[in-house]
């Protein structure tokens, strides 16, 4: 798959928090043109919220950002910051935003697949209802191996499609040979630390790191 034959629709998930989920989108929504970007539910955020912080490091326009469906404010698990602000999150309630003139839609998740939404639902629900093909990042280092194949054992019992895994973080390669071989995946990209992260830089990160090949 060429890098101009890619979805017009995508998940981003990780095997936990802080793994470099909103990175991995900063980057698509730089290098794909005439995108836009969704994060359902921001649960906690110290000054920006994900949006936000995309929509300033990539310079674009405001309008490519779409709202939450839940902005929470606590940073914890969706269902405990719902639960401390009175909210219960209905799955009913998340709406796809109409994309206009827009191409794709690069939609965030989270933390990783098993985070509780509330009593009944998980974020891998949420996936499931959405169903688009999904990029799974993980950060590359100890754990990573046994981190990633979990939740691509998870993915696929849930049938969803995986477009590939994002290692994020100094290379290893036998992170790579190993998730590779036992996950049966497709590596889209090894991301270095970013020394400064601008539209150049993020544009360039998609164009020397991303294959769909």
């Amino acid at each position: 798959m060429a890098k101009n034959n890619f979805p017009d629709r995508v998940f981003i998930t990780g095997t936990d928090s802080g793994v470099g989920k909103t990175t991995v989108a900063a980057i698509l929504m730089a290098g794909l043109p005439n995108s836009g970007y969704w994060k359902p539910l921001q649960s906690g955020a110290e000054e920006l919220t994900d949006s936000q912080w995309i929509c300033k490091v990539t310079g674009l326009s405001e309008t490519r950002f779409y709202p939450e469906t839940y902005r929470l404010k606590a940073p914890l698990p969706p269902h405990a910051s719902a639960a401390m602000e009175n909210v219960t999150i209905d799955l009913n309630q998340f709406w796809v935003p109409y994309l206009g003139s827009l191409e794709r839609l690069i939609v965030e998740g989270v933390g990783g697949v098993m985070v509780p939404l509330n009593e009944n639902h998980f974020m891998l629900d949420l996936m499931s209802r959405l169903n688009y093909p999904v990029i799974l990042v993980c950060k590359n280092g100890r754990g990573a191996i046994n981190n990633t194949l979990l939740t691509l054992e998870q993915l696929r019992n849930q049938g969803l499609n995986i477009l590939g895994v994002v290692l994020n973080g100094p290379s290893v390669a036998s992170n790579r040979t190993a998730i590779e071989r036992y996950g049966k995946v497709r590596i889209m990209a090894e991301l270095p630390v970013l020394e400064q992260v601008n539209p150049k830089t993020l544009a360039q990160a998609y164009e020397d790191y991303f294959t769909l090949e």
